[in-house]
């Protein structure tokens, strides 16, 4: 049983069109998948998981925006107190169009978030707006211009407000051109903007004051104050990449206990049983503050199958008209097992788990029954003693499972896999769409490049004939791209009518490359010739231990690389461009790793060290001993002889 949702707000299509941008970014710049951590606010989570069904995306958590902000706040700090004196930080998101506010508990490894608060109507835009209805009331007085009644106009007006916000104690402003062509200049004190959004900063107290009383501290316990938003989220980002990490293998990252809040209570509902009409019928499980992820286990007395429900307890304060409705368990049935008379009502115990991701789901349900479990007999008692007591009874708890159903706002996953499939084509559509439109700026550019450099740098490089003919090919491309034909031409027809181009022109590209390259490698070899032969030839201190064998053998090789780049460059300036060269940077190449890979460990010896003289430890002089001389043997220890001078 499932039921899915098809109502688009703008808030899921504005986030479909960022999300979709950076997963291209990624994806084509990385090449690999996508893991995220979905910072929401706390409100609606399951939109969340609609990112699942992206074919290069993979969702691992759903977090609170300010829980993502106090993980990342916290994770790094080493100075954390203990558990018994935690460190109490206020968190105040000031969004563009939102103000969200939560109270943290820090300790060591640990954050515990005490209480959340939020307005949803109370943000950056606000005090936007107040700016725009200040100036646009001015502008009417002053230059008899109605601001209002050009969207133009006020968008302008907007930008030029939101710079005036962050300028200094007093700065001009500027609706630019209106309606009628005339500028409209104005300018604003940093008192006169205080006291224009009065009521806006008057909104802001009230959330604060409703965190802190939830969390039952007073405002002296509360450390420290961070502010974040402003249109920017790194700390939102931040927070969220650090929880997604904790999550992935590949990473390591510091032990840190995150316990988040449930911001919306979430309670139960069933039918009464006839045969006891005035029980009740619904019960709050997961209350507002309730610590995530958690588990409850409920207790029902019933024979017959039966439902409960599980909706938000208070829809009113649900975000955009949220259904309130989350999930329903059926139980199909009930074992009537473990009864004290046959016929009454058993003991079923659903269980309900509220996860880490704040989405509520029936796990399972089960009966218990006890049965006597016999303990081990004690010993035989002693020959004439008392016999043994008897061995005592212990109660054994069986639990069996009942069967049940349990239907959710969440789609089955036959419809999950479908929406994937149409996902993952519209994905590859997308890419074609791109690739095709690539492939086609890609033969426009090489027209435009090409033909130009045929009467220039390519022109010694190319035959008239075959000038010729690339110049008809490139022409008659161009009138095919300006073609009703060729504006909405498939992929591989592009690919196919550049490679024609290229089969002419990429011989004559080729041949000019090569000669550009031929010069430099030339005057690298000449350069590497010249190094060598100065150092085999040189009469410096540092070359006087190579041998001179050696030192004529670097010239010699030196001498004859040179006579035979003298030959080729004589031969190759001979020969004409358009044809296959005699000589190509390959070659020059070659032969310059051969030289330097003759020359180097000859010109690099190093130098012998000298016989090291060992110094004398008696009083008289001694001749050191040689190498070649037998070392002496040992005599037995007597007394030491004396110098006589």
């Amino acid at each position: 049983m499932s039921m899915i949702c098809r109502t688009i707000v703008p808030a899921m299509v504005s986030a479909g069109i960022i999300m979709l941008t950076l997963i291209i970014w990624i994806v084509s710049n990385l090449g690999q998948e996508v893991f995220v951590c979905w910072a929401r606010s706390p409100l609606n989570r399951s939109s969340g998981l609609f990112w699942m069904l992206h074919p290069n995306l993979n969702v691992l958590r759903i977090i609170n925006d300010t829980t993502a902000a106090a993980l990342g706040y916290g994770i790094t700090k080493a100075d954390l107190p203990e558990a018994d004196n935690p460190k109490h930080v206020a968190f105040i998101d000031v969004g563009h169009s939102s103000l969200s506010v939560a109270i943290v508990a820090y300790s060591k490894g640990q954050l515990i978030v005490k209480s959340t608060a939020y307005d949803r109507n109370l943000g950056g835009r606000d005090i936007d707006y107040a700016l725009v209805k200040h100036f646009a009331a001015e502008f009417k007085e002053k230059y008899k211009i109605d601001v209002l009644s050009n969207p133009k106009v006020v968008f302008r007006l907007a930008a030029a407000t939101e710079k005036l916000k962050k300028a200094n104690a007093e700065a001009p402003t500027n609706a630019g051109p209106t309606t009628n062509d005339t500028d409209a200049p104005s300018k604003l004190t940093r008192d006169d903007l205080e006291e224009l959004i009065a009521d806006e900063l008057s909104r802001i107290v009230a959330p604060i004051q409703r965190a802190i009383d939830d969390s039952g501290l007073n405002l002296d316990e509360i450390e420290v104050v961070e502010l974040i938003g402003g249109s920017s989220h790194e700390a939102v980002a931040r927070g969220a990449t650090f929880s997604c990490a904790m999550l992935s293998p590949v990473f390591r990252v510091r032990e840190f206990s995150v316990s988040d809040m449930n911001a919306y209570p979430i309670k139960v509902q069933w039918a009464p049983v006839p045969s006891d009409p005035e029980e009740d019928t619904e019960l709050v499980v997961f209350g507002e503050g309730n610590a995530m992820p958690s588990t409850k286990i409920l207790s029902f007395h019933r024979k017959d199958p039966f439902d409960i429900e599980a909706v938000y307890a208070k829809p009113e304060n649900l975000p955009g008209g949220i259904n309130p409705w989350i999930a329903k368990f059926t139980a199909k049935e009930v074992p009537l097992l473990g009864q004290e008379n046959p016929g009454d009502p058993v003991q079923v115990k659903p269980k309900n788990r509220l996860n880490a991701n704040g989405i509520l789901g029936f796990e399972g349900a089960y009966v218990e029954t006890r049965e006597d479990k016999d303990e081990p007999a004690p010993m035989d008692g002693v020959e004439g003693g008392e016999a043994a007591a008897a061995p005592p009874k212990k109660k054994k708890i069986i639990k069996h499972e009942v069967k049940f159903i349990v239907g959710n706002s969440a789609m089955d996953k036959g419809d999950v896999e479908k929406l994937k499939e149409q996902e993952n084509s519209m994905w590859e559509n997308d890419k074609l769409v791109k690739d095709t439109e690539d492939r086609k700026n890609a033969l426009e550019e090489y027209i435009y490049d090409t033909r130009p450099k045929l009467d220039d740098r390519y022109a010694p490089f190319v035959q008239q004939p075959k000038k010729d003919a690339l110049l008809a090919l490139l022409t008659e491309q161009e009138d095919w791209l300006y073609t009703e034909e060729g504006e909405d031409a498939t992929k591989s027809t592009y690919v196919q009518r550049l490679d024609a181009c290229k089969a002419l022109g990429d011989s004559i590209y080729n041949c000019w490359r090569e000669s550009e390259d031929r010069q430099r490698s030339i005057a690298s070899l000449r350069e590497t010739l010249n190094t060598y032969m100065a150092q085999a030839t040189s009469s410096e201190e540092k070359f006087s231990h190579i041998d001179e064998k050696d030192k004529q053998s670097v010239v010699e090789k030196v001498a004859v690389t040179q006579k035979w780049l003298e030959d080729m460059t004589v031969r190759q300036m001979e020969r004409e461009k358009f044809r296959d060269p005699v000589l190509t940077t390959a070659e020059i190449s070659k032969k310059r790793d051969e030289v330097i890979y003759f020359a180097t460990p000859i010109l690099t010896k190093p130098k012998p060290k000298p016989p090291v003289v060992p110094t004398p430890t008696g009083s008289g002089a001694q001749t050191p001993k040689t190498e070649s001389e037998p070392e002496a043997k040992k005599e037995a220890p007597g007394p030491s002889e004396m110098d006589v001078d």
